[in-house]
Parts: C-alpha cells; structure tokens; sequence
C-alpha cells in the first residue's frame, strides 16, 4: 500500500487540477474541430483518448520534473516532502514508472492519424526540456503555455486531418492563459526560488506581478475575441466570453502574492475558465 501511495503523490493523481487544465485545450480544441467535421462517434472516441492521454502524460511529466529538481525541491519547503526529494522512491524506480507511463501513452497515440501522431511526437520534445526551464530563463511559465496547450492543434488534427490559422489562433490564447495562472501559482515559492536562484515570471514581475496576469489574461481573452469573430459566432457566444473575461478579473483582483493560499485558490479556479470556454464552443452547435 505504501508504494501505491507514493506513486499517487509522485504522479499526482491525487491532485487532478494538473491534467484537467491539460485536458481542457485538447476538449477546446476537440469541440472546435467537431464544429468544422462533425462526426459525433469520432468526436467522443477522442475525448476518452485526449483524456487518458492528459492522464498519463501529466503523470510522465512530474515524475521528470521531480527528477530533474530533485536537489531543489529539497531546498523548498511545499515541495521537500516530494517522494523522489524525500528518498522514498528510487531515481531508477522512477524511470520504470516513466517507461510505463510514456508506453501506454504511445499506445493511445497510435490510435490516432499520422498527422496527429507526429504532432504527438513533436509534443515529447515540449515535454522533457520543459524541466530545465527555470535554470536557465525567466519565462518557463512561457513554454509551459507552449507545452501544455499542444494538445489543441493535435486535437484539431486528429478530427480534421489538416492545419489551417483556425486552431493556432485558439493556441495562442491559451498559452497567455497558461502564462497567466503559472505566474499566479509560482508566487507560492518566490521566496524559495530567490535564494535557490530558480527563475520565473512570478519572479521577474513580482513587482508589478498583477498588472502583469491581468495583460496576460487580456490577450488571452483577445484571441478568444479574434477566433469568436473568425468563426462568427452567435451573440451568445459573446455572452459566454464575457462571463471568462469576469472570471479573469475575479482572479486577479482576489490573488494575493504574500498569501499563499490565495495564490492557489485562483491557480485552481481556472477549472472554471476550462469549463466556460468548453461550453463556448459547445454554442457553437447550437444553430
């Protein structure tokens, strides 16, 4: 049992906000391409797999990242507790649980076209080299946004088979979101980060960190503009948006950078912001 629970700490399966702000672009970018190619039963196939992938792949990823800071994470205290910081699990134990992991991804990526399976492929470049971010740039909130949000043009593809501005449009907006809630999440360890010399946005902007998120959020929520007018969507569409758009605004107004628990509170609320631009493209199949 006791290795049981050190896999669920070590993947965080027993936090699932990881995955699902990983699995919201994929079902955005799912929802969009289902507006363009609706074909229903490819359309919840895919869903389970972007699903079970975001799973997996979100798992594959801690494990690397607590690999790579594993003599960082010791130094901090939300995160010395970490089971590979810790010793209570081995740095070889843990490649076997990556192998594993990457391996039933693969298998899930091959269910997929060879468009889709390359952009897959392509995505693990993403995903392994984001780790070392922060050792050598201010901005890893950035290729996490990068990273993250890969899964709307596979997501694109895997329905439509080609490539077109749509899709990269949405791409963009998601990774100014992104950018914005890691930045809100990364004020937990400013402190930790300065004296362990850990970059970040959160410290970069850690003066003007607000006005920082909030021009973030709002080219995020200009994008989301752009794509609604590419696409034109119904006034109810615009509703919707404008319903994110408060959502942003709450989050930056209530986060508060030398309150941790605030900081966290926010990060998590963009579940919410997930879930209204899934229905945002849900309207768009209403006639």
């Amino acid at each position: 049992m006791e290795k049981i629970r050190q896999f669920i700490l070590l993947t965080r399966f027993n936090r699932p906000i990881g995955y699902l702000l990983l699995f919201w672009p994929c079902l955005w970018g799912l929802t969009l391409a289902f507006y363009f190619n609706p074909n229903l039963v490819n359309y919840i196939y895919f869903i389970v797999l972007f699903f079970l992938g975001s799973v997996l792949m979100r798992s594959a990823g801690c494990i690397i990242n607590d690999i790579v800071d594993r003599k960082i994470d010791i130094k901090v205290k939300r995160t010395k507790s970490r089971p590979i910081a810790s010793g209570k699990v081995g740095i070889l134990e843990a490649w076997v649980y990556i192998s594993i992991l990457c391996l039933l991804a693969l298998i899930i990526l091959l269910q997929f076209n060879n468009l889709t399976i390359i952009l897959g492929m392509l995505s693990m470049t993403l995903a392994f080299s984001y780790p070392f971010m922060k050792r050598y740039t201010y901005w890893p909130q950035l290729f996490l946004g990068l990273t993250f949000n890969w899964g709307i043009i596979m997501a694109w593809t895997a329905l439509n088979n080609e490539l077109n501005v749509i899709p990269f449009v949405l791409y963009l907006s998601a990774i100014f979101w992104t950018l914005g809630y890691d930045t809100i999440y990364g004020t937990q360890d400013i402190a930790d980060d300065e004296i362990i010399g850990v970059k970040s946005t959160s410290i970069k902007f850690k003066e003007n960190i607000k006005i920082f998120v909030s021009l973030c959020y709002f080219v995020s929520t200009f994008f989301l503009g752009v794509l609604a007018f590419i696409i034109d969507v119904k006034v109810y569409g615009y509703f919707i948006l404008i319903l994110v758009a408060m959502q942003f605004l709450y989050q930056i107004i209530k986060f508060n950078k030398n309150n941790a628990d605030s900081c966290l509170k926010m990060f998590k609320s963009n579940n919410l912001i997930g879930l209204l631009i899934f229905i945002f493209f849900l309207s768009l199949q209403v006639n």
